[in-house]
Formats: C-alpha cells, sequence, structure tokens
C-alpha cells in the first residue's frame, strides 16, 4: 500500500466541488526517522510520524499570503504486533518482509492529520494545535492475510517492481492483491487511506 502524504482521491473532490475549494498536493520533506524503539505502539508511532509530515508541510503553506483552509496528511505502516515496516530498503528487504507475512495475518495502520486555520469559516478542528490552527487527527486498522506462498511467487512478485514504493513491501490494488487471500477491515485502508472514515471525520469538522 502507498504511505499516503497529501492525497485527496477524486471521489472526495467531487462530494465538496459544492463548496467551491480548491484542492492541490504537497509532498512532506519530513525525514521519517523516528526511533521506532521510543513509542510503546506501532499506533503511537505512525500517529507522530503522520503528525510530523503534516507539520513539515503546515509551516510551508501557512508562509504564503493566502493559506488553505484544510492540510490533509496522512501516514500509513505494517505491522506483526511487534515489528513495524515501511518501504523496503531493496528487493531482498522486499521478499523479506511478504515472506513474514505468510501464513498468518499482519494489520496495516493509517494515521489521518486535518490540520485547519481557526479563522476557517468552512471547518472547526477539534483540537487546538496552537494559536493559529486546529488539529483533527483518527487512525484506522485494517487486518490482512497472505497464504503461505513459494518463495519464488513472492521474489516473482518483487521483480515487478511494485514493492518499492510501497509500505508494508506490496500494494492490494495492483498485482500484490493476488498474494492476499482476505482481508477485515477498510480496503482503501490498505491501499494507503482510509476513505470511509476520513468522510465520517470531515463531516464531523465541516461548518454547515
Amino acid at each position: 500500500m502507498h504511505s499516503t502524504d497529501f492525497v485527496l482521491f477524486h471521489g472526495i473532490l467531487y462530494s465538496f466541488t459544492h463548496l467551491n475549494l480548491k484542492f492541490d498536493t504537497a509532498k512532506s520533506n519530513f525525514e521519517e526517522n523516528l526511533d521506532k524503539s521510543s513509542f510503546s505502539s506501532p499506533s503511537d508511532y505512525v500517529r507522530e510520524t503522520a503528525k510530523q509530515k503534516t507539520l513539515e508541510v503546515v509551516q510551508r503553506l501557512f508562509s504564503i499570503e493566502e493559506s488553505p483552509e484544510l492540510i490533509i496528511g496522512a501516514d500509513t505502516v505494517v505491522t506483526d504486533g511487534k515489528n513495524i515496516f515501511e518501504k523496503p530498503k531493496d528487493k531482498d528487504h522486499a521478499v523479506e518482509m511478504i515472506t513474514s507475512y505468510c501464513g498468518r495475518s499482519h494489520k496495516v495502520l493509517t494515521s489521518v492529520v486535518l490540520i485547519t486555520p481557526k479563522s476557517s469559516k468552512v471547518f472547526k478542528g477539534k483540537e487546538p494545535l496552537n494559536e493559529q490552527l486546529d488539529i483533527t487527527q483518527f487512525e484506522e486498522i485494517s487486518e490482512v492475510f497472505i497464504p503461505e506462498l513459494p518463495e519464488e511467487v513472492v521474489r516473482s512478485y518483487v521483480d515487478t517492481g511494485e514493492s518499492m514504493d510501497k509500505a508494508g513491501g506490496y500494494g492490494i490494488q495492483a498485482i500484490g492483491g493476488s498474494l492476499i487471500s482476505g482481508i477485515h477491515g477498510d480496503y482503501f485502508n490498505v491501499m494507503g487511506f482510509p476513505l470511509h472514515k476520513f468522510c465520517v471525520e470531515l463531516r464531523h469538522i465541516y461548518q454547515l
């Protein structure tokens, strides 16, 4: 699945066109090097990473004259309960990651951050971030099942190149979907963005 930075899916854009809001994307320059061992759980780790990625973009965008009404940031990781898996370092690492999932389930965690200015007449965030901004943050968890797979199947998949830009080393929305026997939870979260929960949270902070 993709480790999402700042993306708004077309379905959401279509749903909110009546607000006359303009949407764009921005890549976070935050270096994702937080010490995993300093966090009590994978959920805490992905939550802080998502927050820091978003705040880096906030600092840049809110320095311009016309600040945005809403900034959406997110981060996705895969965990087996103990280890946290992000994007693989190389092909061998991708094979090692996928092989470790085989014959059991693993979880996909995404944390989404919504930043809104206190002056906004459109959105009202849940908690204050500072004197100018509010923050709304939530997580989604999906469980993914991959059966026992021959090593040649795993290596053939990794050789497609699809693994290298995906958190967890695979993409359910493409060839990687053929490795998966089932999921429990939000399919779009496994892709890297929990679409339904995002819509629910966005509705909560939208001021009618």
